[in-house]
Order: C-alpha cells, then structure tokens, then sequence
C-alpha cells in the first residue's frame, strides 16, 4: 500500500480500536451488581454503549479490514448488512443520548431545587418503554436496507448504494428518517442541553448571592444559629449531578457537531457518488462513538479499572 492508504488505515483502526474499547468499558461500569442496584442511568449507558459497539464491530471493523482483506467485507452479500448495521446502530446511539441527556436534566433539577427527589425517569418501566420504541423505529427504518442496498459492481469504488424501485419513494423513505430518527432527537438534546446549562448558571448565581449574604450577616450579627448555618446547604449530591451534567452537555456539544457534519455529507452522497463524502461520513460517526463513552465515564466518575 502507498502511504496515504497507511496512514488512512492507521486513523481508521485507531478509530476502531479505541471506540469498541471505550464503549466495551462504558458497558462493564454500567453493570449493575445485582437487581436491586438497577438504576435508569446504567441502563441508558448500557443501551448506548451496546448501540455503539454495532458500528464499532459491524460497521468500523470491516470499513478498517478493507485495505487488507478485499472480497467479502465489501461484497454485494455485506452491503445490506453493513447499512443495517449502520443506521440501526446510528438510530438508536441518537435515542440513547437524547433520553440522557432528559434523564441528567431532571436529575440535576430535582438535586439542586427539589432536594435529590425522585424524578419522572427513575420509573424503570417508562424507561423500558422509551427505548423499546427507540429499537423498534431503528429496527423499521433499517430492515429496508436488507432489500435496496446493493454493490455497485465496481470493485474499485467499494461503495454500496441504495437502490429504490422509485425516486418518490427514496424521497419518503429519508424525510421520514430525518424527521423521526434525526429532527425529533435533535431537539430534544439541545431542549436538554440547554435546560441544563440554564440551571447550572441559575445555581452558580444562587450559590454565589447566598455566599455574599452568609458573609454579611457574618459581619453584622456574628450569629451562631445552627439553622442559620445550614440555610441553603446544597444536597451532598449534588455535585455529582453537577459533573454528570456537564459531561451530558459536552456530549451533546460533540454530537451536534459530528451529526451535522454527518447531516450535510448524507445530503451531499444521496445526490452524488463519492468515496470522499462516503468516508467522511464514516469518520464523523466513528469520531462520536469513538470519544463520548470515555466522557461519560469521566462525567460518571468511572473511568478507572475498580469494579467494586
């Protein structure tokens, strides 16, 4: 190989090799020990990851071997896994980090206004639900793909195209997608993220307001009223809703950027053929799913080996 397809195939695998680690890691520290322990948080971390290592294993894996094994992995028999692969695992990764994304915003408002009480999400049973029907709009927009995914027959572009019997319902087929699978998701992470940050910043100013007056009324009665002193003290858990909160608005920071930049080149490949926009695509999904466990793990306080 020249050394453009070297260096193209060392970034791919480092992809590849540190997304299934990352998201592998994610999954572990997301275990529960026992059925008691079960909390919404894991499980959300554990469906993302699981969502993640499809493309890592199905997607990732086979698009790094290319260079070295061509034949099966880019055959017209792989094709319509590889896509099946790819939008079942990418639908469900932006699900995933949706209802994180609510899940950590009700958490950090019911920490820092409510005292840590129970939020609408710690309901396990809603949980299920929210991501059964996540699964089963995946599972409908990615079964397709098993029907009108075909190799172009040029073994030298090693692309695979989607082949509708009819324009129109190509047309149907993504505005459906982008709207159900992409839009709806869209908002709602930035509705999240924002609602976030928002609280954060009211919480800092109440902190910061409460500093001032406890310092004043210091100076000018010198009280020693043990009520007064625990006035306003923040739940002792709060602060770890305040960093997994942050790591959510991090993420989704990353995942707006990688997904518009994924947004534009699907545009871009549905008009036009290229193994350029075909392999950017690939690269700003591998780059999410490459990055956001480690994040969340370091959000969540996980990211060591100590499973105890």
């Amino acid at each position: 190989m020249e050394v453009q397809d070297w260096v193209e195939s060392s970034i791919r695998a480092f992809f590849c090799l540190t997304g299934i680690t990352g998201n592998f890691w994610l999954g572990l520290r997301s275990l529960p020990k026992s059925r008691s322990q079960l909390r919404t948080g894991d499980i959300l971390f554990l469906n993302l990851a699981v969502s993640n290592l499809i493309t890592n294993c199905l997607v990732d894996l086979p698009d790094t071997l290319t260079q070295f094994v061509n034949g099966w992995f880019m055959s017209k028999n792989y094709c319509g896994v590889l896509q099946f692969s790819s939008e079942v695992s990418e639908t469900c990764s932006i699900f995933s980090t949706m209802f994180i994304s609510m899940y950590w915003h009700q958490k950090l408002v019911g920490s820092l206004r409510r005292g840590g009480a129970p939020v609408q999400m710690d309901n396990l049973r809603l949980v299920g639900v929210l991501l059964a029907a996540s699964w089963s709009v995946a599972l409908m927009f990615s079964i397709p793909h098993f029907f009108i995914t075909e190799h172009n027959g040029n073994e030298s572009l090693e692309v695979c195209e989607e082949r509708f019997p009819t324009y129109a319902e190509k047309r149907t087929f993504d505005g459906l997608y982008l709207i159900l699978a992409n839009a709806v998701p869209i908002v709602g992470i930035t509705y999240a993220s924002v609602q976030i940050v928002l609280v954060l910043l009211q919480s800092q100013k109440r902190v910061m307001d409460h500093s001032k007056g406890a310092t004043k009324s210091r100076v000018v009665n010198n009280s020693t009223d043990p009520q007064q002193k625990t006035q306003g003290r923040p739940n002792p858990s709060s602060g770890n809703q305040v960093r997994a909160a942050k790591s959510v608005v991090a993420v989704a920071t990353i995942f707006i950027i990688c997904w518009f930049s994924h947004l534009v080149l699907r545009i871009y490949s549905s008009f036009r053929n290229s193994i350029l926009a075909v392999k950017l695509t690939n690269f700003m999904g591998a780059t999410y799913t490459c990055f956001v466990p480690y994040v969340y793990l370091h959000g969540v306080k996980k990211l060591n080996c100590s499973c105890c």
